[in-house]
């Protein structure tokens, strides 16, 4: 494996992650320690900002695993940081147009082609860039945008979002997507389901990668639903969270050994 996210996306072969909303490097280290490929910094939902996510990227480097960071919005400022703060890739949460989408793609460019602020100390370029314009070419060849589509707006706009030929990749979202569909959460509901299927089919034929999470704590529905979705062209796929690996194997464990 290797920590260029955009390679693990084009793998072959089956890629897994988790996502990590414990602001806490040490699980971080068990994630990369325990056969993940990679980690989402959830900084939308994980209860810390972006001093935290810097140390779990940190920790994702030491552990030779990717790491992708969710912005809280998408908003220039937030995924400056994150890039400066040496995250390659951020995922703009709530997609939901292809002029959203374009956004966040130019919030990862330096001017003047871009909206990203520039600054010669920064994490990413090692604290202290002595020639600009190479760190540049370099920095843009690694870093990107990738979008979370989870709406019913972003579900009617798939088409102008997969028209942002510079994203690094779409991910869906179905839990949130089934909220906005007004099915309280329901991700299994057969509408949501619909709904998964069709934006995947159009983001893959659009020439898109795709990244797809997997959150049932139960293993067996878990297999089935990567297998339907490997099946659409997706390999890469985001299980669970750091809580809901660690809440499972807790309740497991008590279930276990109270019989």
């Amino acid at each position: 494996m290797t920590r260029d996210l955009k390679r693990l996306l084009d793998a072959p072969e089956r890629v897994v992650g988790t996502w990590s909303q414990i602001a806490a490097p040490e699980m971080v280290d068990i994630i990369g320690g325990n056969g993940f490929a990679f980690t989402i910094i959830d900084c939308e939902h994980g209860h810390f900002g972006i001093e935290t996510a810097e140390n779990l990227a940190r920790a994702a480097d030491a552990n030779d695993i990717a790491a992708a960071i969710r912005v809280p919005r998408n908003d220039p400022v937030e995924i400056m940081k994150a890039l400066d703060a040496g995250i390659r890739h951020v995922i703009i949460p709530n997609l939901s147009s292809g002029a959203e989408a374009e956004r966040a793609v130019a919030a990862t460019r330096f001017g003047p082609h871009g909206l990203r602020g520039a600054c010669p100390c920064c994490r990413s370029g090692g604290h202290f860039i002595r020639n600009w314009d190479d760190y540049v070419a370099a920095e843009e060849a690694r870093v990107g945008a990738i979008g979370l589509i989870e709406t019913e707006a972003g579900r009617r706009s798939i088409d102008d979002i997969c028209a942002v030929g510079d994203l690094t990749a779409l991910m869906i979202g179905p839990f949130d997507l089934s909220v906005s569909m007004g099915l309280s959460g329901n991700w299994r509901h057969p509408q949501v389901s619909a709904a998964v299927r069709d934006m995947i089919t159009t983001a893959v034929a659009a020439g898109h990668r795709v990244m797809m999470p997997v959150f049932s704590p139960d293993r067996a529905e878990c297999s089935d639903l990567m297998d339907a979705y490997t099946a659409l062209g997706v390999t890469t796929f985001v299980l669970g969270s750091d809580k809901i690996l660690a809440a499972t194997a807790f309740s497991d464990w008590v279930r276990a050994l109270r019989q």
